[in-house]
Parts: C-alpha cells; structure tokens; sequence
C-alpha cells in the first residue's frame, strides 16, 4: 500500500498561514543559500500530491505564476469548483479521506498531502497520515490557519529524524 506523508511548514506556534492566508514568512532567519534542499529528496518518493482549492490558488497565483511546480506529480485539488482538468492536475469534488484511501489502493509511490488545514484535519482524524514532515519555520505569528485541530483520538508518533538549518527545524515522524 502507498504511504501517506504530510510535507508542509508551521510557524514556531502551530500556524500554517497568517492570519490573512499570506505564507510570505516561509523563510528562515539568514539567507536562501543557508537553506538544505530537503524538498528534492522528499519529492523523489512522491508521484502524487493532495491539495485544496486554497493551497493551489498560492501556488498557481502567489509561489509559482506561470509554471505548475508540482509538473512531475499528479496533482488533486479538492474544490467545489467546475474546472476541467488540466495537464496532470485533476480537480476533484470527494473529501480528503475519500481520495486518500481510493489512491492508496492503487499501485504508484507516494502520496503528499501538501494543504491547507480543511485537507489535513479530516485526514489526521481519521488517521490516514502515515509520515509527517514538519518544518518548523523560526517565527510566531500569534494567530493565523493552524495545522493542528482537535482529534477525538490522541495520534502517537515516532520521531524518525531531525534536521536543522538556517533557523529551521524539520521533524520526520511515523506512525507508532
């Protein structure tokens, strides 16, 4: 069965957007070129990616206009919107969960759960996460989208590895 990996960034204090939905502080605390590439090496495992409306509208219009970044993935984007599919991008109507246990059932290899929070919490209730990679980004907002919401069942984990750079903090985590 394929795994299921949460790969996305939070603030110090939980957010994974401010207040205004804006991700502008996706940065650590010195230059770019302090940064690991630990996405290219994330990505090599991956064929898929799961996302909602929110999240591709950033992506298409604010981190990447003009070129589709996730090119070599199937992309799901989960809207309520009618909009025909475009080259490797599929826009789908069915919830997170449903989705997420249709693709596991299929042969390929990973499935990234990239955002926003309505994608992610449905998934961790009904624990369909099998990774999690958090990169902690050195900044407390105080308010914005948090990442984690209220679960019925407490989620145990195990922590796989850690790397530190430029001020960030990435946590790998399986399921226990």
């Amino acid at each position: 069965m394929r795994t299921v990996t949460l790969y996305i960034a939070m603030s110090l204090d939980g957010y994974i957007a401010d207040r205004s939905g804006s991700v502008n502080w996706l940065h650590g605390h010195g230059p770019d070129e302090d940064n690991i590439d630990t996405y290219s090496a994330f990505v090599k495992n991956m064929d898929t990616v799961v996302m909602g409306w929110n999240t591709y509208r950033q992506v298409a219009m604010e981190l990447s206009p003009g070129e589709w970044p996730y090119r070599e993935l199937t992309s799901y984007v989960i809207t309520h919107r009618e909009l025909p599919p475009a080259d490797k991008i599929k826009f789908v109507k069915d919830n997170s969960c449903q989705i997420v246990r249709t693709l596991k059932q299929e042969q390929g290899k990973g499935i990234w759960i990239c955002g926003g929070s309505s994608i992610i919490q449905p998934l961790i209730q009904n624990d369909l996460i099998d990774e999690y990679y958090i990169s902690v980004i050195p900044t407390i907002l105080g308010s914005g989208i948090r990442l984690f919401g209220e679960i019925p069942n407490e989620r145990k984990l195990k922590l796989a590895r850690t790397q530190t750079y430029n001020g960030i903090t990435e946590l790998v985590y399986v399921r226990r």
